[in-house]
């Protein structure tokens, strides 16, 4: 039985348009689990949630909480855990000083982001604020491998109700672009530690005058860990990046740069830097001294640039717009993130999502939005190869066959290893800009040298560690979801990769151990993989990538997406290595967008079908881990009122005055209650739900009327990142009819 001081199930405080439905279907959810003696309870992961509590000495007593991501990061690694996630932000710099700026703004007294400390204050200032941009959450609760894929009910709706997909031809100009060397891939180099070489290492830059400096210590490494070191060279990268430009602008193709500078928040945002910088090269360097003077960096992006030229005196502003409209002008058109609002995606970088980005521009026939409004073909500029090839093989597929059916296509799950910070998702603390030319090497505990990489200044090097443990687990996991499915299942793996040659060992023993042949199970390159899975799929088969961690966070956004026109509405399972669960609910990279139409109309067309998902399974969880079977009763109820929901196209559109969140929250209520009315497991559950379904289909039109009567209109939060609690209520939860039932 559970330790009764810890809830049923934590459901975690986050961001945007998934924390803006949760104040609306959280409270339906608390008072069906009360039914079943359930208790559920929210643990704060939000962006301005773990600001707040990272500074607690510069608060007042009523401003200050708890850590809660700390908390949550000790209870995942407990066989107790019962957690269900949303999407969070994985906070680039802008969107970390935005963040600030908002709660300064609220009386709470947070300092600055030094974006360049001096002073021992300032340093650790900047520490704190580095522990929680980018992807800080997910490799702290990730104590587990993931089992990712569409519900039944969800894969059947989109067959039958499929989505709109764009036109590819032969004659399609859109391709990828990668760097032809000197990057992550071709530098790597990988090993799988010893017993004798386990022990805590340090990681160290020699420059060419025999300097020393301790880049990292401390790093505890057990035997049986793989561990890779690699650099990309900026040197190589500006020249790719100048000659890319040059070829989109003779092609007449959007420029369109794909990084992940949320989840790669060190290495991405450089290269991310260098991008800009080598686009607005002329401007830069004609500017170079007022640029330095306003404190631009190009890491922060275009935005950033027009934001700090706006405080300049008119005349020298009007003169240096100028010049950076024509240095723009003068380069081929960008890709846009908001062409009516003139965003590019070279403004900001955690606009510059690849996982969201690629599959999206895929979908609509490789054409992008341009800064005149129209839809263009693109070069995509993906300078590291380590994963572009499932990108350029994906495309290369489509011009030759046509898009894909999703009326008739097969489906794609998931087997990612992603525990305990593994591979390049876990590499932030190890990752450094080169200060000078030199050499840095990885060295053990008894002295050998494990990596050794000579740099030049600029240079982005990193590594990264995956443990014995989360992968033969991960193989485990991979083996048992075949079994359990019958589809083929493919270890995205290349032999010529150094880290995927130490993984590929792995796999290869635990095949053998098992008995398992190649003919359900397969080993390919990520390119040939990618070939197979759309082969396979478009013959309406069903298949199974087994991937690593950052292939995991592409592919299921690229197959969903194909697939079901949406990565938000896939089932997430974390099946933590000590027994406990995770339940994540999708994907957030719309949510912004989302957020935005709330603001100035008054619709929320966040899908919350993954919440739905998750919420089964844990329930069900629940039932097996605690044996409360009352539990199972409400998560069997929870799927036949996802059906239901499915069935009846109750799910939010995109426009005022058609069904939104709200509306498909109080659909999922009436049909939830009426599956427990009607179900003859718990004679209690279903006395205790007919009340409950009759006055739900009774008032159905008031509710609706009540939930209608504030589309069309703004709707005030109090905020961005730390709405006002009862502004949100009353914007999320306007039926008074529908909240008195469920209270």
């Amino acid at each position: 039985m559970a330790d009764k001081t810890i809830p049923d199930i934590l459901y975690t405080t986050v961001d945007e348009a998934p924390e803006l439905a949760s104040a609306s279907l959280l409270p339906i959810i608390q008072f069906f689990a009360r039914a079943a003696h359930l208790q559920i309870e929210k643990r704060d992961i939000s962006l301005a949630g773990r600001i707040i509590a990272a500074f607690p000495d510069n608060l007042t007593a009523e401003q200050r909480q708890a850590d809660h991501l700390a908390e949550l990061g000790e209870l995942v690694k407990t066989p107790m855990a019962n957690v269900i996630k949303l999407p969070n932000i994985s906070a680039s710099v802008p969107q970390l000083t935005a963040a600030i700026a908002e709660l300064q703004a609220q009386g709470y007294n947070l300092p600055n982001y030094s974006e360049n400390p001096q002073t021992h204050i300032d340093k650790t200032v900047r520490a704190r604020y580095d522990a929680i941009k980018g992807s800080a959450v997910n490799p702290v609760l990730r104590q587990g491998n993931s089992d990712r894929r569409a519900a039944k009910a969800v894969k059947k709706y989109a067959m039958q109700n499929p989505h709109s997909m764009g036109t590819w031809g032969a004659g399609s100009n859109t391709h990828v672009a990668s760097m032809s060397g000197a990057d992550f891939f071709s530098n790597e180099t990988s090993a799988t530690l010893t017993e004798a070489q386990a022990g805590v290492a340090r990681i160290e830059f020699t420059d060419n005058y025999g300097v020393r400096t301790v880049l990292k210590d401390g790093i505890n490494l057990q035997a049986g860990t793989v561990v890779d070191a690699t650099f990309m060279s900026t040197k190589a990268l500006r020249t790719f990046l100048t000659k890319t430009l040059a070829e989109a602008k003779a092609q007449g193709v959007l420029f369109s740069l794909h990084l992940k500078a949320t989840m790669m928040k060190v290495s991405d945002p450089i290269i991310f830097g260098h991008a800009v910088s080598v686009f607005l090269e002329p401007f830069m360097k004609k500017h170079e001294q007022t640029l330095a003077e306003i404190g631009f960096h190009p890491n922060s992006g275009l935005n950033d640039l027009e934001q700090r030229l706006s405080d300049l005196p008119e005349a020298k502003k009007s003169t240096i717009e100028a010049d950076l409209g024509a240095a723009i002008t003068a380069q081929p058109p960008l890709y846009m993130v908001n062409s009516s609002k003139g965003i590019s995606n070279l403004h900001v970088p955690s606009d510059v999502i690849i996982d969201a980005s690629m599959p999206a521009l895929i979908r609509a026939g490789g054409k992008g939005w341009g800064p005149d409004g129209k839809t263009a073909d693109c070069i995509c500029v993906i300078p590291d190869t380590s994963y572009s090839s499932i990108y350029e093989e994906t495309i290369e597929y489509f011009k030759q066959t046509g898009a894909l059916d999703p009326t008739i296509s097969g489906a794609v799950s998931n087997v990612g290893l992603m525990a305990q910070k593994a591979e390049e998702y876990g590499s932030h603390p190890t990752t450094f800009e080169a200060m000078a030319d030199g050499t840095i090497q990885y060295i053990l505990h008894n002295g050998e040298v494990l990596h050794e990489h000579q740099v030049e200044k600029g240079d982005i090097w990193r590594s990264s560690s995956t443990n014995r443990g989360p992968i033969e687990d991960w193989v485990k996991l991979g083996l048992a979801r075949q079994q359990a499915s019958g589809a083929t299942a493919v270890f995205w793996l290349d032999e010529n990769r150094s880290h995927d040659a130490e993984i590929i060992k792995y796999v290869n023993a635990s095949l053998a151990a098992a008995g398992v042949t190649e003919n359900k199970l397969k080993i390919m390159s990520p390119r040939a993989a990618t070939r197979f899975t759309l082969e396979t799929i478009r013959k309406g088969e069903d298949c199974i990538s087994i991937t690593g961690n950052v292939l995991r966070d592409y592919l299921t956004d690229l197959f969903p997406i194909l697939e079901l026109g949406t990565s938000a509405k896939m089932l997430s399972i974390v099946k933590l290595m000590q027994g406990g669960g995770l339940f994540e609910t999708g994907a957030g990279g719309s949510a912004p967008k989302h957020v935005q139409q709330l603001v100035e109309e008054g619709h929320l067309r966040w899908d919350s079908l993954g919440e739905f998902c998750a919420l089964g399974e844990s329930l069900k969880f629940v039932a097996e881990s605690q044996g409360k079977p009352k539990a199972a009763v409400l998560g069997n109820a929870v799927e036949e009122a996802t059906q239901r929901l499915l069935e009846n196209n109750n799910l939010p559109n995109k426009r005022v005055g058609q069904t939104d969140n709200r509306d498909s929250h109080f659909y999922f209520a009436l049909y939830w209650s009426k599956a427990l009315s009607e179900q003859t497991e718990d004679a209690a559950l279903a006395a205790h739900f007919a009340p409950v379904a009759q006055e739900l289909t009774e008032n159905k039109s008031k509710i609706l009327a009540e939930l209608a009567a504030l589309q069309g209109e703004a709707a005030d939060l109090g905020g961005y990142y730390h709405t006002d609690a009862a502004k949100t209520a009353a914007v999320m939860r306007p039926s008074a009819t529908f909240n008195a039932i469920i209270g």
